[in-house]
């Protein structure tokens, strides 16, 4: 009896310690502009007044103060695990700085962390991490990826999809430590993300845990931004495999996309950024071993609506000239040669990525979860540059306008790169004559 009478006590306690204002799982993402950065975190109980962050370029004087809201969040699983998700934008920052801040309710606060704002020049060269289908359990990368972001290789970390594995399992724990484990990256560097399949339980935890400019709250799950000579577009593959949330949600996003590519093409547009880089979850092509759609001649993400081949990805980034497409979804790294509807559409046969005719596509989705790798077939497709089994990431340096660098880690080999590439532009002009156009945008 007094035994039990202990172990209810230490229940209870432990119960009392979880649900506090503490504030966890820090996370940042970029503002509209390079004047703004999003902070994103969790507490297990309300706060009494608004979420506020104080920051400044000197850590010992945080005299800057920011407000924001709070939401409750309440997991659907059993369990109705319920948490308090706030967010906050810095203002007023200058482009380029670094800043110190902790955030909190004012008396319970974060540990100071920094940041530094995104450049708002198209001459500066971000430096990005990329991968998807990082697990909780088996997350191979995260120690090099902890390891590097100390060491101030990145400006950004690009998220593709497929979170914790999943976020909302055991009535999303998962979720909570995922982002306590990576809090120590993400508060520091923006976490930007789209979501995958493993998203998929109505979304409501990723739509809530993240905050993308432009979609704040999730109610689109796509949206875009500027960084430096690059536009970037991030995009939800899974309207096109999860339409019992709605039919029209793979054409309202159809619409913006071409919208939002029409912008970036106007040529005072395309001339400051000539790199288009589009992210989603779920790739149009693969050559693995398994069932996946982009193992299918028309893939749903490719084509769009099967027989009518309507509101496919493919044709649109072909005709506004995307030059880069990410992907993850396979726990493999597959590099494409430029490619569309299926043909090799190369620069060159000796520079091959050098004015590619077509976007070039990579798969990095083997970051570690605990489902580990997804192999391939024996015949390599003849679109397919090169691949690999091991666990890693990608790295991707946008040079300037005329040069980008992609390279693969591999966290099997110690860090060693098994794969880069340098993908070029012409040094003057960039001509998209060969997909559906004859205009010339001079960078």
């Amino acid at each position: 009896m007094y035994t039990f009478a202990l172990f209810l006590l230490f229940g209870l306690a432990l119960e009392i310690k979880t649900q506090t204002t503490t504030p966890e799982q820090v996370h940042l993402s970029y503002g509209v502009d390079p004047t703004q950065m999003l902070v994103t975190w969790s507490s297990m109980a309300p706060y009494a007044v608004n979420p506020v962050c104080n920051y400044c370029v000197s850590k010992q004087s945080l005299t800057m103060k920011a407000y924001g809201t709070s939401k409750k969040f309440v997991d659907g699983g059993k369990g109705k695990h319920t948490q308090y998700i706030h967010r906050v934008a810095l203002i007023k920052l200058q482009p380029g700085t670094m800043y110190n801040y902790q955030c909190g309710d004012g008396k319970s606060m974060t540990k100071i962390f920094n940041f530094t704002a995104m450049r708002d020049d198209a001459d500066w060269g971000p430096q990005i991490a990329m991968y998807g289908d990082l697990g909780l359990k088996n997350g191979q990368s995260v120690k090099r990826l902890k390891d590097d972001t100390q060491k101030g290789m990145y400006d950004a970390i690009f998220h593709i999809g497929d979170f914790a594995y999943d976020l909302d399992t055991q009535n999303a724990s998962y979720g909570d430590e995922f982002l306590r484990e990576m809090e120590s990256l993400a508060a520091q560097l923006p976490y930007m993300t789209c979501p995958g399949n493993h998203e998929y339980h109505n979304f409501s935890n990723y739509k809530n845990r993240f905050t993308m400019p432009t979609d704040e709250y999730g109610d689109r799950m796509f949206y875009s931004f500027n960084m430096g000579p690059a536009h970037i577009i991030s995009l939800s593959t899974e309207y096109y495999f999860f339409i019992y949330y709605g039919i029209m949600q793979p054409v309202h996003q159809y619409k913006w996309l071409e919208k939002d590519l029409q912008e970036a093409n106007k040529p005072e547009n395309r001339a400051k950024r000539p790199w288009i880089i589009t992210m989603g979850h779920r790739p149009m092509y693969c050559s693995n071993k398994d069932h996946d759609d982009c193992t299918r001649h028309e893939s749903l993400v490719r084509i769009g609506i099967p027989l009518i081949h309507a509101y496919g990805l493919e044709k649109l980034f072909y005709d506004y000239g995307v030059d880069l497409a990410l992907w993850a979804h396979e726990h493999s790294y597959e590099r494409l040669w430029p490619i569309y509807d299926r043909q090799v559409y190369n620069g060159s046969l000796a520079e091959p990525y050098t004015n590619p005719k077509a976007p070039v596509h990579i798969i990095t989705g083997s970051a570690g979860c605990q489902e580990n790798h997804d192999d391939f077939k024996n015949n390599t497709a003849s679109w397919s540059a090169f691949r690999s089994n091991d666990y890693g990431y990608t790295r991707m340096h946008i040079m300037n306008k005329t040069h980008l660098y992609l390279e693969q880690v591999s966290d099997d080999k110690g860090g060693k790169i098994i794969d880069s590439i340098t993908t070029k532009k012409r040094s003057s002009w960039v001509i998209f004559e060969e997909r559906n156009t004859t205009k010339e945008y001079k960078t």
